[in-house]
């Protein structure tokens, strides 16, 4: 007897990774391949040549033991905002280039000339602007995701809601907006969009064969890495949301209503009938290294006393200036006074990280997100006990486990949806 199973494949920046999970979100198999570093110049250029996608995704292929699994979908997810230039049959016209890639500045004014504040296609690295200097006649500008869901389909014509974002595709009108035709670049040369989660296609039958899968296996429209991400995380319902305690501080709530506030740098992804929107504090694991190693973190955290809070008021930041859920490029760090036991200055750092995230989840709420609910963590600080008392009771919401920490999980729920199988 066999068990269904769809999968996600989840590229990031230095791997690709495959889950198979089950209609409940079992994870089924896993495996992972290594993806060579892009070529990078000193003009913060960054280019990869889309062969090593393919070939990665091979090698992940060979090590995924599919042994009484049935494969019946797969959905893929793409570093956000990687782009390449493609003829009608999918072969590039260009190297890659990646989500990180610095536009050149006269196409960057010409984006910034046309588009409205509220638009995820700004910034210095915007596809939009990338998109003009890599299109040649005759072709057509499409992400990574959408150039592997190609390789598996023969289509290279289709993206998604999420990925179209950073773009220009405008979420709320689920179109390619008319201010991109005034940039001087021709919306006819981006793929069509459908919601993630769409079916859009039945795998080639060489592609069938060559990886051993069945000959009807859905091919579904994916998403960007970082919502692949959330969606790993079992997140459902408006209100959920998930923290990132990595470096900084990385919050996503999932919302009835989009939020779009360029101040903020704030802007909302589509899945479904609901919006992910998203922020990021300067706060976190970088300002708390610049005063304890690892070891003093070792050594502190279990006499963390949660219940005994130290009464001082932190705003922990690395260096003078913040983003989120304050917009100020000089606000400067708050740490003091600080008090001679290093326990307690460490503990008061904690709370002042906590209190930083509640404000950032009220922000959203107060810019027009449905109001937090409940809570699930990912990130190296979802570990510490102490922390996570310290934060619930800054938040004032239940906290939820997470599904999963790998984002090819998000993904594998996106191609269950799309034949069919709500999860």
């Amino acid at each position: 007897m066999t068990t269904d199973v769809a999968l996600g494949i989840d590229f990031g920046t230095s791997g690709v990774r495959i889950a198979a999970t089950d209609a409940a979100n079992t994870l089924k198999a896993m495996s992972a391949a290594s993806i060579a570093a892009p070529i990078q110049t000193g003009l913060g250029r960054a280019w990869q040549d889309p062969a090593i996608w393919w070939d990665a995704l091979i090698a992940a292929f060979k090590g995924l033991n599919l042994e009484g699994l049935s494969v019946r979908a797969i959905a893929i997810d793409g570093t956000s905002g990687t782009i390449l230039s493609v003829t009608p049959d999918g072969t590039p016209a260009s190297l890659a280039s990646m989500y990180n890639d610095v536009a050149e500045k006269p196409l960057l004014a010409l984006v910034a000339s046309a588009a409205p504040r509220e638009t995820a296609a700004l910034g210095s690295t915007s596809p939009l602007a990338r998109a003009m200097e890599l299109h040649k006649p005759g072709t057509r500008i499409i992400h990574q995701a959408d150039w592997i869901l190609g390789k598996l389909s023969g289509r290279f014509d289709v993206t998604d809601e999420n990925n179209a974002l950073k773009t220009g595709y405008d979420p709320v009108t689920r179109r390619w907006p008319a201010w991109i035709g005034a940039t001087s670049f021709d919306p006819e040369n981006l793929p069509s969009v459908v919601p993630a989660g769409t079916k859009v296609a039945t795998i080639h039958p060489a592609q069938a064969q060559a990886f051993g899968l069945p000959e009807d296996v859905a091919i579904v429209a994916g998403t960007t890495d970082g919502c692949a991400a959330f969606l790993a995380s079992g997140a459902a319902e408006a209100g959920d949301g998930v923290t990132s305690l990595g470096t900084t501080l990385t919050l996503k709530l999932l919302s009835a209503s989009p939020v779009f506030a360029p101040d903020f740098g704030i802007y909302s992804h589509r899945i479904g009938d609901q919006w992910l929107a998203g922020g990021a504090s300067n706060t976190g694991g970088a300002a708390i290294g610049k005063f304890f190693t690892k070891d003093d973190l070792t050594r502190l955290t279990p006499l963390l006393e949660p219940d005994r809070p130290t009464g001082l008021d932190y705003y922990p930041l690395p260096k003078p200036g913040e983003r989120f859920p304050v917009n100020d490029p000089n606000f400067q760090p708050r740490l003091e006074p600080r008090p001679e036991d290093e326990r307690m200055f460490f503990q008061a750092m904690l709370e002042g990280i906590a209190r930083i995230e509640a404000e950032a989840y009220a922000k959203l709420g107060e810019l027009g997100a449905s109001p937090l609910a409940s809570i699930r963590t990912a990130g190296g600080g979802a570990a510490n006990a102490a922390w996570t008392k310290i934060r619930l009771r800054a938040l004032g919401v239940p906290e939820k486990p997470s599904l999963s920490e790998h984002a090819a999980v998000g993904t594998a729920r996106l191609a269950w949806r799309g034949i069919g199988h709500a999860n």
